[in-house]
């Protein structure tokens, strides 16, 4: 049975640092990556990372974030830098794997950037 595990969120002020964590279970991954949805809209791509560590970022945290993966460890990561009041959202880690390229999503972690 697939699990995957976050962490990290919480409440940050702007122009601080996040890290978000995700733990999965399973077979060999493949991509791993983050989305984010705001309130009222649709979930959208913050960052993904394949197996041999290709990485594709959106365009708003460009420069900002970087993904992360420890395939020993079944983990991807999220560090998040110079957050602003935009980047408020549930974050959500999703991966596929190997062989089932099913996509499979974590529960979501709140972050939010206000003073």
């Amino acid at each position: 049975q697939v699990q995957l595990v976050e962490s990290g969120g919480g409440l940050v002020q702007p122009g601080g640092s996040l890290r978000l964590s995700c733990a999965a279970s399973g077979n060999t991954l493949n991509v791993m990556g983050w989305y984010r949805q705001h309130p009222g809209k649709e979930r959208e791509l913050v960052a993904t990372i394949t197996r041999g560590g290709g990485i594709i970022y959106g365009g708003s945290v460009k420069g900002r974030f970087v993904i992360s993966r420890d395939n020993a460890k079944n983990m991807v990561y999220l560090q998040m830098n110079s957050l602003k009041p935009e980047d408020t959202a549930v974050y959500y880690c999703k991966v596929d794997f190997i062989g089932d390229y099913r996509p499979y999503w974590g529960q979501g972690t709140q972050v939010t950037v206000s003073s």
